[in-house]
């Protein structure tokens, strides 16, 4: 593994161990060139998935994407950063068992969509406010009474 610090080719593992719910290895990793300390994490791959976006453009899906967008959804919110790990796991493990190699971005989006609503409302509406692309107070209004809409029939 490259540092990421100096570039040197070759660093030493310290420590592995599997993450909370077993999804991972983490590896705490030492280079012997610039003396620095850094975390890699090794994650079962069962295919390569590609996105196709809106524009019919197609880009390597993104782990990391999708998670820093839900993290910025539940950020300052009393979600544990643990259950968003899940949330991702869960969405990204969905995506790969589809067997579709190309998913459709708004395919994604519903997920996240789907998987916030369950985790906290606050970050469900906040998402929801990019992802639909709201524009004025008018749009928050008509999603939000739409949510309490839902939420009444279910009760």
């Amino acid at each position: 593994m490259r540092c990421p610090f100096c570039g040197h080719e070759d660093t030493q593992v310290k420590d592995s161990r599997p993450t909370d719910d077993n999804s991972a290895i983490r590896r705490r990793r030492y280079c012997p060139s610039c003396g620095s300390r850094f975390t890699t994490f090794e994650r079962v791959q069962l295919r390569e998935l590609t996105v196709v976006k809106k524009n019919g453009q197609r880009v390597a899906f993104d782990r990391d994407k999708l998670a820093r967008s839900i993290t910025v959804a539940c950020r300052k919110r009393p979600v544990d950063p643990e259950r968003i790990e899940r949330v991702v796991n869960g969405i990204v493990r969905r995506l790969e068992s589809s067997g579709e190699s190309e998913i459709p971005s708004t395919q994604i989006g519903e997920l996240v969509m789907d998987a916030l609503r369950a985790l906290d409302p606050v970050a469900y509406v906040r998402f929801a406010s990019v992802y639909r692309n709201f524009r004025e107070a008018r749009d928050f209004e008509e999603f939000i009474s739409d949510l309490a809409e839902t939420a009444s029939l279910k009760d």
